[in-house]
């Protein structure tokens, strides 16, 4: 389990890192290693690899890929697809178009659904089944996540036509739903794209994310999806079972916590902490932590928040650990001030 609720000291400000030129030698730079020969990206293609240009694939109606299902199987996929943040921000037509393209994959216990260094084909859906995420690393393999019977994967060889990044392997029996490279690009890619021209200039202002590289931060427009919430509606909940990590692009967030032993009924036994505002994050905390939300966040007025789920935090913000870590210690200081104890946010005081 894990869980947070918290808040960062800092503002977005609004300085921007590095010079457009600058940017693009780094992207140039970030293709170079390893891709697949086919068109590896040069200069900036706006690190999308084979670059995506929307004029040239008009949609041609005979091209696209349909699988027939059943009911059930449709049913299935819809469920498994809900809370898919690469597909967040598709168009009806579109999603239909995902929908139809996506076929079903039985897969066995120990079975490699993809392996570190391959070519990438597919974009997975876990419909059911327990998964590792393994990373080679100076020739050893090391467990780094793990799925279970949520989430998804392998879009990011799709997305920059670089090898796969890791191994995934099935723990249990279980099913995926693979969608093909040409439909992920035409549909997802393509979206992308847009959504990279909105979000690219206020992800680059965050400082705490500065010890990215472009490339990576980049890597973090793509994955993110939105979520707008109204006044008064639940973000997070202390003891909750952490997913996600966000980023308030508008609005205001409440950050709360319960004195331990309040009954859940007791709501008025919730401390304020701290409030969020554009170009803060939170919900760090308990995917840093490995532990249940520390805290609940409720919206003040209308909310738009940035999301990033899990495997895509542990994945991407590797390099902006410390950077958490050190305004874990800082909530820490925080809590002891107002509870006069760090509310074993980190580790439990014996």
């Amino acid at each position: 389990g894990r869980g947070p609720g918290g808040r960062t000291p800092q503002q977005g400000g609004q300085f921007r890192l590095g010079s457009p030129r600058k940017e693009e030698e780094e992207a140039a730079d970030a293709g170079a290693f390893n891709a697949p020969a086919i068109n590896r990206f040069t200069r900036r293609a706006s690190v999308c690899a084979e670059a995506y240009n929307p004029d040239e694939e008009e949609d041609d109606a005979e091209s696209r890929i349909i699988h027939p299902k059943t009911d059930d199987q449709r049913n299935r996929l819809q469920e498994a697809c809900k809370d898919i943040l690469l597909f967040k921000n598709l168009d009806p037509e579109q999603m239909s178009q995902v929908l139809d393209a996506m076929f079903e994959k039985l897969v066995k216990e120990g079975e490699h659904v993809i392996d570190q260094g391959d070519d990438g084909d597919n974009f997975y859906v876990i419909d059911r089944g327990t998964f590792d995420i393994y990373v080679k690393c100076d020739g050893v393999g090391r467990c780094v996540g793990n799925y279970d019977n949520r989430g998804s994967f392998g879009e990011l060889a799709l997305m920059y036509n670089t090898p796969r990044a890791a191994t995934i392997t099935a723990t249990s029996p279980g099913a995926l739903w693979g969608l093909d490279r040409v439909t992920f690009r035409r549909i997802i890619v393509k979206n992308n794209a847009k959504k990279r021209k909105m979000y690219e200039s206020f992800i680059e202002s965050l400082p705490f994310l500065k010890s990215l590289e472009v490339s990576e931060r980049l890597k973090v427009v793509d994955v993110i999806g939105t979520k707008v919430y109204s006044d008064g509606e639940q973000i997070i909940a202390q003891g909750d079972l952490a997913d996600s990590f966000f980023i308030v692009e508008s609005g205001e967030v409440k950050i709360t916590m319960k004195r331990k032993g309040k009954s859940e009924a007791e709501e008025n036994g919730a401390v304020e902490i701290a409030r969020c505002s554009r170009g803060q994050y939170f919900g760090e905390l308990a995917l840093v932590t490995n532990k249940p939300r520390a805290a609940s966040a409720h919206a003040i007025g209308t909310v738009k928040c940035l999301a990033m789920d899990v495997q895509a935090f542990e994945r991407l913000l590797g390099p902006c650990m410390e950077i958490m870590k050190r305004n874990i210690a800082t909530y820490e200081e925080q809590l002891v001030a107002l509870f006069g104890t760090n509310m074993d946010i980190v580790e439990p005081t014996a």
